[in-house]
């Protein structure tokens, strides 16, 4: 495929399998968010900031100013970032659900619906890559894809998003006063990225218990909080490594299989279809597949072309995750009772991709009260009451609704893990 272009085979399958987002255009997205008091810079001085890892999460090549964080709120915000000025940033990342958009899967420009779950944009200054699979490395490229995606913001280009701001005088004032330089795309990502990595989120309870104030959270979330590092395996994926307790980032910033809906969707012949079109290394259109189309249940694998990367995705951080529901990266489960009931189970019947660390942990119902006791203790103070209000709404549900929990397997042997395909 010279120059990187995609074969006509490519997008005829790209197409096909696309007509299930782009047919969903039954609503249009809501009012733009609106830059309030939670989407102001957070203060570095929050116990638990990490303060060599957030200095080593700026890059040399885009270091931060006040006037460059003014200006990437401002386009974070800003809905003529889009093609039709319906969408913003801020539409999947809103401040007040701490920056995610409380939908299962994202809603774009006419209503279009994606394949995935709105990652929080809280603490994403630490993650070493950015998406669900990875495939951008950087803040600047995580923020130039959704803008080019016509499922997301829907500009033909890059260039056509920068032609559309540089038409407003204020907007040329601002970068040639803070860049020095005429407007232009990399310029335009390296605001909003600035902006980004301001948003910094510790100082939860959490965070006051490990720095000696003992009473910070309550026996159940303490006792959460054992379990999370022994019988319920959570520290295998959401810790720096499998023996060292990380209470900084909740996330080891790898991939893994951990069984969600694999079996709804055919990953062998999806990952078969995708080969073709992996193989151009065109990131828009990797990026094409895995919000538009059935491809997206790949996971990593439509970055590394590696069989064992099928369904994988990344793990998440965890701080604020009572706010950021529903989980997973197809916005599956419903609440923090659903993820630890799928866990409970041990998940992933003949899914043969499955992490070999995925096995039946036989929780009791108290201890699945605490282990989310426990990561409700990770809300940040700026989301307190709502919260609390979060909490009492997952909570009654889970007395009534619980579609993921099957006590037999949870208290059962693992189950035989079949083999992957041949070719």
């Amino acid at each position: 495929m010279p120059g990187g272009r995609l074969c006509a085979a490519c997008f005829v399958v790209l197409g096909t399998v696309s007509l299930i987002a782009t047919q969903q255009a039954i609503t249009k997205p809501g009012p733009i968010p609106k830059a309030g008091p939670l989407a102001r810079p957070r203060s570095l001085q929050q116990v638990g900031v990490p303060a060599e890892a957030t200095r080593a999460a700026i890059p040399p090549d885009n270091p931060q100013t006040p006037e460059k964080i003014v200006l990437g709120e401002r386009l974070f915000f800003d809905g003529r970032l889009s093609a039709d000025g319906t969408v913003a940033c801020s539409t999947c990342h809103d401040p007040a659900r701490a920056f995610t958009d409380g939908r299962p899967t994202s809603m774009g420009i006419k209503g279009r619906i994606g394949q995935r779950n709105a990652p929080t944009v809280l603490n994403a200054l630490y993650n070493k890559t950015q998406f669900w699979d990875g495939r951008a490395t950087t803040l600047e490229e995580q923020a130039g894809l959704p803008i080019v995606n016509p499922v997301e913001m829907g500009q033909p280009s890059l260039g056509a998003a920068v032609a559309q701001i540089e038409a407003i005088p204020e907007y040329r004032e601002r970068f040639q006063h803070v860049f020095g330089r005429p407007l232009n795309g990399p310029d335009l990502l390296r605001a909003i990225a600035s902006y980004e990595r301001t948003l910094v989120s510790f100082d939860s309870p959490f965070d006051h218990f490990v720095a000696g104030s003992k009473n910070a959270m309550d026996a159940s979330a303490q006792r959460g909080w054992e379990l999370f590092n022994t019988r319920g395996r959570c520290n295998l994926c959401h810790a720096l490594t499998d023996t060292k307790r990380d209470p900084t980032f909740f996330t080891d910033n790898t991939f893994h299989n951990i069984g969600v809906l694999v079996v709804r969707h055919n990953v062998v012949a999806l990952a078969r279809q995708a080969e073709q079109l992996i193989k151009s290394g065109d990131t828009a259109a990797i990026d094409q597949a895995a919000i538009q189309s059935e491809m997206s249940a790949l996971g990593r694998f439509l970055v590394t072309k590696k069989e064992p990367d099928i369904a994988s995705f990344k793990t998440p951080n965890l701080r604020n995750v009572l706010l950021t529901g529903p989980y997973f990266h197809d916005g599956s489960h419903a609440t923090l009772w659903d993820v630890m009931d799928h866990y409970n189970k041990g998940a992933g019947l003949k899914n043969p991709y499955l992490d070999q660390d995925i096995q039946p942990l036989a929780l009791t119902e108290g201890d699945i009260d605490d282990v989310v006791a426990f990561m409700a203790s990770l809300t940040s103070p700026d989301y307190k009451e709502q919260g609390i209000k979060e909490l009492a709404r997952q909570r009654a549900l889970s007395r009534t609704t619980r579609p993921q929990r099957d006590t037999a397997r949870a208290f059962g042997p693992k189950p035989p893990q079949p083999k992957p395909p041949g070719p």
